[in-house]
């Protein structure tokens, strides 16, 4: 075998490997390696300061919404207790975030009292309208008050998104509503993979 043609073998063996990947392959969308969502600063529903590092060892799955919403919020907090159980043991490694993006009306009482009805481990955050922008803007998350008949019956339109972390902290995942399945496939993953 020629040089030349030794050489084009070489480099295209390389190209089908980095083709194939080394990484594991998510059902959801992946976004390992993403600029943005590095961390937070709020407050749980039980009034202590978090952030990130708190939850270091365990995957994170972070959704954006708010009590009032009518159909995605609570669907999506279902589907999550759904994808803990289907975690049997290893459920214990997930943990929940739910970040109201209307600090206006999502209390620290009615945070305690909504989303731990969906999962006694799953922590409601909050912050005041300041700390809500940045973390949105952080995490690239639109939220935006839609007008209702009374001044304090507006809804708010939201990402309807959720994004999981490995238990190292990185920013791993972008799930869609919808999927308990996939979901599951992806946590086990990221469990099995050690993050």
């Amino acid at each position: 075998m020629s040089a030349a043609r030794a050489l084009s073998c070489l480099i295209a063996a390389l190209a089908l490997s980095a083709c194939g990947g080394s990484g594991p392959r998510f059902k959801n969308t992946d976004i390992t390696g993403a600029d943005y969502g590095k961390d937070f600063t709020l407050t749980d529903h039980t009034g202590k300061m978090r952030t990130l590092a708190d939850f270091r060892g365990k995957l994170v799955v972070m959704f954006f919404g708010y009590t009032r919403c009518p159909d995605v919020c609570p669907t999506t907090l279902a589907e999550l207790r759904v994808a803990k159980e289907q975690l049997g043991d290893s459920g214990n490694r997930l943990q929940v975030l739910f970040v109201t993006v209307d600090p206006e009306r999502d209390t620290q009482k009615l945070l305690a009292n909504y989303v731990p009805a969906f999962d006694p481990s799953f922590l409601g955050l909050y912050g005041d309208a300041a700390a809500t922008a940045k973390v949105a803007k952080e995490f690239k998350v639109f939220y935006q008050k839609a007008p209702g008949k009374a001044p304090d019956s507006y809804t708010v339109d939201h990402t309807a998104g959720s994004y999981v972390f490995d238990p190292q902290g990185r920013l791993r995942l972008y799930v869609r509503q919808g999927n308990v399945p996939n979901l599951v496939a992806d946590l086990k993953t990221l469990l099995g993979a050690g993050g």
